[in-house]
């Protein structure tokens, strides 16, 4: 069950990493030809993976986790190490001496691993709403943490839909979602666009992309968005980017834009918007809640 990033080699770095860290949708295999482990033989397990990280911990698996790579710095307790997770390095995973290693799918790491006769749990980005919990899922029966799992996906999901259900409604407003300060962005096509669609929000970005052939990134410009004019900004690069608020209406022509003059330029964490585990229902609280305190008001 390898699958492979395909057709990215022509984005940036930054770009490229929040892509891979979308990390939800399970093509869980165990190393060689093992059966489904039992739990107690995952007694050592490594995650070079910040999403698998977060999920390891919310069911319950943490206390088995004796190594992270250096971006599962959530949650705190994690174990961080110098695991590179952009380059993982077959040696230096084995050396932590892991009965099972968490991953997003990459077919080279994943051959090593099978050679070395250890287990693994590869996963790739979600498409869809249902591949996050059953991501969840999968991670509680490798683990053994059946009903923790269960109980975690059931908690997103409810906190999810009260949060839908707060917010009023946004039919006719537009939002732009900033990837990076290059101005890459998201269509509603993809899974960062499906969350911004349970509200009745417009994308700004999917004419820039009408033939899919941005793969639902496109690259928008300071001209596009200053004609687009959307009624909502989300940054999701604050942090890698130091953009914000400021800075955004320092920009070329932005300071014409309804949403910097209103306020309505909402800072997220890169790290929330781009790991899709647990704090998955952070994301959409924030959106939710910038809907609440502008009225929504399209």
């Amino acid at each position: 069950m390898n699958r492979t990033v395909t057709r990215r080699a022509a984005l940036p770095l930054r770009l490229l990493w929040a892509l891979l860290t979308l990390a939800i949708v399970a093509s869980a295999c165990t190393g060689s030809d093992a059966e489904p482990a039992e739990e107690h033989e995952f007694g050592r397990i490594v995650s070079i993976s910040p999403t698998g990280t977060e999920i390891l911990f919310a069911i319950g698996a943490g206390d088995r986790v004796v190594a992270v790579d250096q971006f599962s710095y959530y949650p705190p307790e994690a174990p961080v190490t110098d695991l590179d997770g952009w380059n993982p390095n077959l040696e230096a995973i084995a050396s932590y001496e892991p009965d099972l290693v968490v991953l997003q799918t990459n077919g080279d790491l994943i051959a090593g691993l099978e050679a070395l006769g250890i287990a693994f749990l590869a996963h790739d980005a979600p498409s869809v709403f249902d591949d996050v919990y059953a991501q969840i899922a999968h991670f509680g029966d490798v683990t053994g943490q059946v009903d923790e799992a269960a109980q975690l996906a059931a908690d997103m999901q409810a906190d999810i839909a009260d949060l839908v259900a707060a917010a009023p409604d946004a039919s006719g407003l537009t939002y732009y979602h900033e990837l990076d300060n290059t101005l890459y962005s998201v269509t509603s096509g993809t899974f960062i666009g499906q969350v911004y669609g349970l509200f009745g929000l417009d994308n700004v970005a999917d004419p820039a992309d009408a033939d899919g052939s941005h793969f639902g990134y496109p690259q928008l410009s300071d001209e596009y968005l200053v004609d687009a004019d959307p009624d909502l900004i989300f940054l999701a690069d604050t942090l890698c980017c130091g953009q914000n608020a400021e800075t955004v209406a320092a920009r070329p022509g932005w300071n014409q834009l309804s949403a910097v003059q209103e306020g309505r330029v909402v800072e997220l964490s890169d790290d929330i918007v781009s790991r899709w585990g647990p704090r998955l229902v952070d994301f959409i609280a924030a959106i939710s809640g910038v809907l609440v305190d502008t009225g929504a008001a399209g």
